[in-house]
């Protein structure tokens, strides 16, 4: 898919806890032909302004639920589906969160369909602002 369509042109942001930047946000749609089960998402990779984030910094959320990327591989639960062409929000943990002005992202969707032979990998970049 193109990455005009699996970024949300408004959905990023920094994310804050006690009035303290602790990390940013973006909306995105995920890069396969069908609605999926969050058990079959291997990683999602961020990286903005040449810099890629750790796993263990990045958070899933989706329907009023967050989760790690390893807790993400154990959600069957079909309410939690994340449908084709739904919005769902990347939250990565990074002190002070992104400085104002624009900014690129890229990022992977790595997904592993229990009936196909491999793994796939879906890539975006796109330029934003954080305001």
């Amino acid at each position: 898919m193109f990455a005009r369509n699996m970024f949300k042109p408004d959905g990023f942001r920094n994310t804050y806890a006690d009035g303290q930047a602790v990390g940013f946000q973006f909306d995105c749609k995920v890069q396969y032909y069908r609605g999926i089960t969050l058990s079959i998402v291997r990683d999602i990779k961020v990286e903005v302004d040449g810099v890629e984030y750790p796993r263990e910094n990045i958070r899933f959320s989706i329907k009023g639920e967050t989760f790690t990327l390893d807790e993400m591989r154990t959600v069957i639960d079909h309410e939690l589906r994340w449908e084709f062409g739904k919005w769902a929000t990347v939250i990565v943990l990074k002190e002070g969160g992104l400085e104002q002005g624009k900014h690129h992202i890229k990022s992977t969707q790595i997904i592993a369909p229990s009936y196909m032979p491999h793994i796939l990998e879906h890539a975006g970049d796109y330029d934003f602002e954080i305001a």
